[in-house]
């Protein structure tokens, strides 16, 4: 049976001191009083780092409502849509741009989608004898009212997201927003998705080769390759830079 001076002995404070390190230790003279006050200075300048690199990372904790930046998103954001880079890379307009179904009007959320179609020139010389390149283009935009869309827009668009158990291999667009990728999808096209403050914007392009009517209802032999995506790229940057130019002075 152990006795309490045993345990004192043992588990006392002298042995305590020793395990939680310095920094719990009083004093043991006025020589040692200053070196004392020195750690504890230091240790409040490490806690203050820390938190503050907390607080930068990850918030305050205090939510605050996201900046819409003059952002206006609304049933007449889709004039915004007007793709001067994209029309003339491809050839012509085959309609204005119009509202798809999806539109939101809420204390926390508006969104809106929009879709328009390219072709091009019926006499290009461009593509094929007897074939025509379409695009399909679509533009969502959603602004969020109430909490800030950055980590949810990293967690789906950036590197870290999946697609089908796949990695995605987005490309960051430097100087476009706040953070912006650019991402080739295996046959849907190419998708361009912006965070610019309260506001993210996805502009879609996915192109597919027309045959052109003729007498003969027979499937060719061969099918023309279409225009690579990469090809759009520089094009979507650019009518995306118009877009949110005119979503802020609607």
């Amino acid at each position: 049976m152990i006795s309490e001076p045993e345990l004192i002995g043992e588990f006392g404070p002298e042995h305590t001191a020793e395990a939680v390190g310095d920094f719990d230790r009083k004093p043991g003279s006025g020589r040692r009083r200053g070196h004392g006050l020195l750690w504890g200075a230091a240790g409040a300048l490490v806690a203050s780092v820390v938190w503050a690199t907390a607080v930068f990372a990850y918030g305050d904790g205090v939510t605050r409502k996201p900046d819409p930046r003059g952002y206006r998103v609304d049933g007449r954001s889709c004039s915004a849509m007007q793709l001067k880079a994209l029309t003339a890379s491809v050839g012509k307009r085959e309609n204005a741009p119009a509202l798809a179904p999806g539109r939101i009007e809420h204390p926390a959320l508006n969104r809106v989608r929009c879709f328009l179609g390219l072709a091009s020139e019926e006499d290009a010389e461009t593509y094929a004898k007897g074939w025509s390149v379409y695009a399909h283009v679509g533009l969502e935009v959603e602004l969020y009212k109430e909490t800030d869309p950055r980590s949810e827009f990293e967690a789906r668009e950036g590197p870290s997201a999946l697609t089908d158990g796949e990695e995605k291999r987005p490309e960051l667009v430097p100087d476009l927003g706040d953070r912006a990728y650019l991402l080739v999808e295996d046959g849907e096209g190419t998708r361009l998705s912006v965070l610019d403050g309260a506001v993210v914007l996805t502009l879609t392009v996915s192109a597919a080769m027309n045959r052109a009517e003729s007498a003969s209802d027979e499937e060719p032999d061969e099918w023309p390759d279409g225009p690579a995506p990469e090809s759009f790229h520089a094009d979507m940057v650019s009518d995306m830079r118009d877009v949110m130019e005119k979503l802020k002075t609607a």
